[in-house]
């Protein structure tokens, strides 16, 4: 555990997709408030240079390499982190992926990824720690455990050419309001945070043609920058255990989807 002072000292917090990003800066603003902090992701390489960044800074850092969208795997990766630091206070659900393009000509292995990772990989992840986060929020000096979902301006509008990643952000929506009012009484709290357009790798992955569909559309827009949305997730996990931020919106600041 983290020696570190803060109000999430003491406590252990699992980030999916930390390997860049609002997974990486969200991994590193929990750290910064106290908590220990697990780094789940595909990348090992990633992840095992920001948790020596993190030790570097006197944080506990522990690295979880997996697929989340393998269930096997998924639910190894968080029993290893309880198996290696103990407990498990708060999950950020952060993994995602996104592709765009016309319905009627949309590779299906397109769709099929944002399902695989949006969706059941977020599914598998929070399967396996909900039971985790119910015996945190009993036994955890700030008797409140936290589960937060990482959405989009997506799950809130939807907009010709993100069909399918708009299903999944909805989706995503839906399931954690549903999950919110399940566990509330025992004091696990869970939120949805819906960034805008922000400055990450997700573009950068989507094909030919797309890409340059999606630059043109953000082009003028001055994005926001990871740690934005990290400042919402610390924000929502820092509050008294009276206080439940169920949902954040953040946008660009000349946003207007």
């Amino acid at each position: 555990m983290t020696g570190t002072t803060g109000p999430l000292r003491d406590t252990v917090a699992l980030v999916t997709g930390a390997s860049s990003g609002i997974g990486a800066a969200t991994a590193r603003a929990l750290a910064a408030e106290g908590a220990a902090v697990a780094l789940l992701g595909r990348r090992r390489e990633r992840l095992d240079e920001l948790a020596f960044e993190l030790r570097a800074k006197g944080a506990t850092a522990f690295v979880a390499a997996a697929d989340i969208t393998d269930q096997r795997q998924a639910a190894e990766a968080v029993e290893s982190v309880v198996a290696e630091l103990g407990r498990l206070d708060t999950v950020v659900n952060n993994a995602g992926t996104m592709g765009v393009g016309p319905v009627a000509d949309s590779p299906l292995d397109e769709w099929e990824r944002m399902i695989e990772i949006n969706v059941r990989g977020l599914l598998y992840v929070t399967h396996a720690a909900v039971p985790h986060l119910l015996r945190a929020a009993e036994s955890s000096p700030r008797r409140v455990a936290d589960l937060v979902n990482i959405s989009s301006t997506a799950g809130r509008v939807a907009r010709p050419g993100t069909a399918v990643y708009n299903l999944t952000k909805f989706g995503v929506n839906g399931f954690t309001e549903a999950l919110r009012q399940e566990v509330m009484r025992q004091r696990v709290r869970v939120s949805v945070v819906e960034p805008g357009t922000v400055d990450t790798e997700l573009s950068s992955h989507l094909r030919d043609g797309a890409r340059e569909a999606v630059e043109r559309q953000v082009e003028g827009l001055e994005l926001l920058r990871p740690e934005d949305i990290a400042d919402a997730v610390s924000y929502i996990v820092t509050r008294d255990r009276r206080v439940a931020v169920n949902e954040i919106l953040v946008r660009a600041g000349d946003q207007t989807w």
